[in-house]
């Protein structure tokens, strides 16, 4: 139940932020759909739902917005250099890199956050850990590349969903 009450209030927040009116008909619309959400997958919610209500969660998520928008930023210039440039300097390969995060939706953020950072695509997740293709393989170590490649990203995830 508290996870379907968690996921009600989730939704009409979005549908509130989305909608941005205090128009009764919209705030009524809104409770109906999320209420019609809530009961219909209010039960696979990942996250206790009293996890959700911690501030410390939400300074961290706070926080780790423009450390992944930097992170974004400097893949996105690293990109656009590489395709840029006239020889097209390439080192392409999938690398398996363990991560210490515990829960499956942190892995599942982590591997997200790694896919949408270009040059970077999750393939698999397998329990700890994730086969990602690399546009440029920059070590043979395995564990300098895991640091390349999660960066920062683990540090915050591990303080949001652990």
């Amino acid at each position: 139940m508290a996870r379907r009450l968690a996921y009600f209030i989730a939704g009409l927040i979005v549908w509130l932020l989305l909608s941005w009116t205090v128009n009764y008909q919209e705030i009524i619309a809104g409770a109906a759909v999320a209420l019609l959400a809530a009961g219909m997958f209010g039960g696979y919610l990942p996250v206790e739902p009293k996890k959700l209500l911690n501030p410390v969660r939400w300074f961290w998520v706070l926080v780790y917005i423009p450390v992944f928008g930097w992170q974004c930023l400097k893949a996105n210039i690293d990109v656009a250099l590489r395709v840029l440039s006239p020889g097209l300097n390439l080192k392409p390969g999938i690398v398996k890199i363990k991560t210490s995060l515990k829960s499956e939706i942190a892995r599942v953020f982590l591997a997200n956050s790694i896919t949408m950072t270009p040059g970077t695509l999750t393939v698999e997740i397998k329990d700890d850990t994730l086969y990602i293709h690399w546009i440029e393989i920059r070590s043979d170590d395995p564990e300098e590349m895991a640091k390349m490649i999660k960066g920062p990203f683990e540090f915050f995830l591990k303080r949001i969903f652990d």
